[in-house]
């Protein structure tokens, strides 16, 4: 998504960068995990297809992607490569063509030292806000694989209540309305956050 290029969103545990072609071969190395490409139902794919990927992302209008930095690491080191301090990632689909205010939401955590400290819920709380303010949903949609249990866990932790389970995908739907109160509360856990621009390189 073209909107996000040149975003940056700066939490207390994480910062959130758009996915750039610099990111691509930690990105890759990630998805070779046999563990990351079942949580996240993903084929592995080659170098080449994950830096075409992470072209059509930018340029796909119904994909919002961010890179989730370790933000205690990108501070302490100012300048240092982007590369070294990935986390993770955090995407937006806006994939119901009948229904613009609904996005879906996925959040990975893949370096396994960056798990269990709160980046996967700070992360998911700020795209959630980028979602609801800058793309104007109201309904946010999380499918889960009904074995990941840690993720559910978070997900209704943040107000998502289950909707639907697919016993052919093996996955639950989680679904967050954003009532004015919810929104409310929404942008009260996120009012740390800063948006800055963000240069590539």
């Amino acid at each position: 998504m073209r909107l996000n290029q040149n975003v940056l969103l700066m939490g207390k545990k994480v910062v959130l960068v758009p996915y750039t072609s610099q990111h691509v071969p930690r990105y890759h190395e990630w998805m070779k995990s046999e563990e990351l490409q079942r949580l996240t139902a993903s084929e592995p794919l080659t170098l080449e297809q994950e830096f075409a990927m992470q072209r059509s992302w930018r340029e796909d209008a119904d994909k919002c992607t961010f890179i989730v930095l370790d933000a205690e690491k990108w501070q302490a080191q100012p300048g240092t490569a982007e590369e070294s301090c990935m986390a993770g990632d955090v995407n937006l689909f806006l994939t119901d063509l009948g229904d613009p205010s609904l996005g879906e939401i996925e959040v990975m955590i893949a370096e396994p030292d960056c798990r269990g400290k709160g980046f996967g819920t700070e992360a998911v709380l700020m795209m959630m806000s980028y979602g609801v303010t800058k793309l104007g949903l109201t309904k946010i949609e999380a499918k889960i694989g009904q074995g990941n249990e840690p993720s559910i866990r978070m997900f209704q932790k943040l107000h998502f209540e289950q909707v639907a389970v697919s016993s052919v995908f093996q996955e639950v739907t989680l679904r967050l309305t954003m009532s004015e109160p919810e929104r409310q509360w929404l942008l009260e856990q996120t009012s740390h956050v800063e948006e800055k621009p963000y240069r590539d390189g």
